[in-house]
C-alpha cells in the first residue's frame, strides 16, 4: 500500500468515527433519557402494588386495555423485539415511533398489576424504536439503517442494566445463531456507553451484585482452577441451558395455543390474568409477581436474595419461569431477560444447596447462564458476569454460558434470530 492509498484509508476511517460517533450520542441521549423514564415509572409502579395487593385482581382488566391499544395504534409495533431484528436482516416498512411509548406505557401497566415481565424488551424496543425515527429524519441508506437499529439495542441494553460492553455485544451477537457483525462494532459500543451514561446522570441507580467466592489454590496439572468446582459448573451450565430450552418452548407453546383456541382475542389477556392470579393462589406468595430483583418482604424470594442460602426453595426457579411464560405468552408486555435472571439465580442458589459448592458463585452463574441459553448470546452474557460481579470468576462465567449455550438447542425467546451455522458439527 502506497502513501496515497494509506492517507486515504485513514481518512475513511476517521470519517467513518466521526461520523458515527456523532449520530450515536444522539441515539443515546434520547434512549438513555426514555430508559431512564421508564426504569424511574417501573419502580414507582412496582411500590404502588406492594401497597396495594388487591391491584392483583385487576390484571385480566389491564389486558384487555394493553390488547386495544395495540390493535388500535399499535399494528406491527407489537412484534416488539422481533420486528426490529426482522427490519436489520431485511429493511421494509422500519420501526414506528409510536413503539416506544406503547411498550412503555404497557410495560409499566403489566407491572402494576402484577404480571410477571422484566424490563430489557421493553428498553431494547425503545432505542430500536428512536434509533429507526433517527435513521429516517437522517434519510440513512439501508446499511446505514441496519447498524442504527443495533445501536439503538445496544443503548437500550446498555442503559437499562447498567452493562454497555455486554449491550455492544449482545446487539452484535442476538441477531442471528453463529456470526457476529463487526461492522457495527464501534458505533453499538458509542451507543452503548453514552446511553448508560445518560442514564445514569438521571440518578438511575442499578442493583448492585457481589461474589464474595474467591477460586482456590487448587490446580490441575497446569490447569489454575479448582478442578471439582470446574466440574460443578459444567453440570450446572448443562442444567442452565436446559432450563432456558424449557423456558423459550414453554412461552412459544402458550402463545401459540393461546391464539389457536382462544378465537375472541381480547379475551387472551383476561385468560392470562386469571391464571397469574390462579397462580399465586397456588404458590402462596406474591414474590413471582412483577420483576422479581427485590421482594416486597425482606425475606421474601428475589433475585438480590437468591445470592444467599436460604434465599430460594427448590421450586422457586420452575414457579417463575410458568408465571413468566403464561404472562408474556398471553400478550401481556415486558421483556424476559430480567425473569430470567430471577429464574437462573434461583436454580442457581438450588444447585449450590445440593452439590455443596458457593450459593453466590453459583446464583450468578445461572443469572447470566439462563440468559445465554434462552437467547443464544453466550459471550454478551459471559461479559456481562464481568461488568455485574467482577472478573475474579471470569473462567467459570465462560464455562457455565458456553455450557448453557450448547444445551439450549437451537431455537430461543426471540423467533426473529436466524441460524447461520449451528451449534453443532454436523448438525
Amino acid at each position: 500500500m502506497n502513501n496515497k492509498e494509506q492517507f486515504f484509508s485513514v481518512f475513511t476511517v476517521t470519517k467513518f468515527l466521526i461520523r458515527w460517533t456523532l449520530i450515536a450520542i444522539a441515539v443515546s441521549a434520547i434512549t438513555g433519557s426514555l430508559v431512564a423514564l421508564f426504569l424511574w415509572s417501573l419502580d414507582q409502579a412496582t411500590q404502588t402494588r406492594w401497597q396495594h395487593p388487591w391491584l392483583l385482581y385487576l390484571l385480566p382488566v389491564a389486558g384487555i386495555g394493553i390488547h386495544f391499544l395495540y390493535k388500535l395504534w399499535g399494528k406491527n409495533a407489537e412484534a416488539g423485539n422481533n420486528l426490529i431484528m426482522d427490519e436489520i436482516h431485511e429493511p421494509g416498512r422500519g420501526v414506528p415511533a409510536r413503539m416506544a411509548p406503547l411498550v412503555i406505557l404497557t410495560t409499566v401497566v403489566t407491572h402494576l398489576f402484577g404480571g410477571s415481565a422484566g424490563r430489557e424488551g421493553t428498553a431494547v424496543q425503545v432505542g430500536g424504536s428512536m434509533a429507526g425515527l433517527l435513521g429516517r429524519w437522517l434519510r440513512l441508506t439501508k446499511d446505514d439503517t441496519r447498524i442504527m437499529l443495533m445501536c439503538g439495542i445496544a443503548g437500550g441494553f446498555g442503559a437499562v442494566f447498567g452493562t454497555p460492553v455486554a449491550g455492544t455485544v449482545f446487539a452484535l451477537e442476538v441477531l442471528a445463531i453463529g456470526r457476529i457483525r463487526y461492522n457495527a462494532l464501534i458505533p453499538c459500543f458509542i451507543t452503548a456507553v453514552f446511553s448508560d451514561v445518560v442514564c445514569t446522570s438521571l440518578q438511575i441507580h442499578h442493583t448492585h451484585y457481589s461474589i464474595s467466592y474467591i477460586p482456590g489454590e487448587r490446580q490441575f496439572f497446569f490447569l489454575h482452577a479448582d478442578l471439582v468446582m470446574l466440574l460443578k459448573v459444567i453440570v450446572a451450565g448443562a442444567a442452565f441451558g436446559l432450563c432456558g430450552r424449557l423456558f423459550a418452548g414453554l412461552s412459544h407453546a402458550i402463545k401459540r395455543c393461546a391464539n389457536q383456541y382462544i378465537k375472541v382475542k381480547w379475551l387472551i389477556p383476561v385468560v392470562g390474568g386469571m391464571m397469574v392470579i390462579g397462580l399465586t393462589w397456588l404458590a402462596g406468595t406474591s414474590d413471582y409477581l412483577g420483576i422479581g430483583v427485590t421482594a416486597p418482604s425482606p425475606g421474601g424470594i428475589s433475585i438480590v436474595n437468591a445470592f444467599h442460602a436460604g434465599g430460594a426453595n427448590s421450586m422457586s426457579w420452575l414457579w417463575k419461569l410458568v408465571f413468566t411464560a403464561v404472562t408474556l405468552g398471553m400478550c401481556f408486555k415486558g421483556g424476559e431477560v430480567t425473569p430470567l435472571f430471577f429464574i437462573g439465580a434461583t436454580l442457581g442458589n438450588t444447585f449450590a444447596m445440593l452439590a455443596g459448592a458457593p450459593v453466590d458463585l453459583f446464583a450468578g452463574l445461572g443469572f447470566i447462564a439462563v440468559f445465554a441459553g434462552a437467547t443464544n448470546t453466550p459471550l454478551a452474557c459471559a461479559l456481562m458476569g464481568v461488568e455485574l460481579f467482577g472478573g475474579g470468576n471470569v473462567l467459570y462465567y465462560a464455562v457455565a454460558c458456553f455450557t448453557a449455550y450448547y444445551f439450549s438447542g437451537h431455537s430461543g425467546i426471540y423467533s426473529a434470530q436466524r441460524s447461520v451455522f449451528g451449534k453443532y458439527f454436523g448438525v
